[in-house]
């Protein structure tokens, strides 16, 4: 705490408020020095409360309205649910890969065709299989499953993505 003088406006650092009157070394000059106002410091704390708590709201619409944007650009969601291996009767090794489309919107939408891309540890593109879904159409909120064998076989696949056709493949 700061404390200064009244009269010849010398200045001293203190630890906290004294709790008798206090002498200027400078002076000689008497004074009693006033507590500290500490509605300052609660008034502070609120500000500082209303402050985090307008930026928490801000970064949650932020984000609810990020996620509606989403639905509006990709109304359509391919997830993939479920990855086995099977083999054939030449004891080749195949994977059957399991998802669903999901409509986001409030409308109905054709579903387009499904890609299963097969990738490798970096993950590069070594086989895309297309499909066409179950369903032609799906309504506000529904989604339709799949249940697709890939042709190519396991060999150096590390990672499988699903997506839905948006123009040429």
């Amino acid at each position: 705490m700061k404390i200064k003088c009244d009269f010849c406006k010398t200045e001293y650092a203190l630890d906290a408020a004294p709790n008798s009157p206090v002498k200027c070394a400078v002076c000689g000059h008497v004074w009693s020095v006033a507590r500290p106002n500490r509605r300052g410091a609660w008034m502070m704390f609120i500000a500082a409360t209303c402050a985090l708590l307008s930026a928490i709201v801000f970064a949650v619409a932020v984000v609810v309205r990020s996620r509606m944007d989403d639905a509006a650009h990709k109304p359509l969601v391919a997830e993939i649910t479920e990855i086995k291996t099977v083999t054939d009767k030449e004891g080749t090794p195949h994977f059957v890969v399991r998802g669903a489309v999901v409509n986001q919107t409030a409308q109905i939408y054709g579903v387009p065709d499904i890609i299963i891309v097969s990738r490798d540890g970096a993950g590069n593109p070594i086989a895309r299989q297309k499909f066409l879904p179950s369903a032609p159409l799906l309504d506000a909120g529904a989604s339709v499953e799949f249940n697709h064998v890939l042709s190519s076989t396991t060999d150096g696949v590390k990672k499988i993505t699903v997506e839905l056709q948006t123009g040429d493949m």
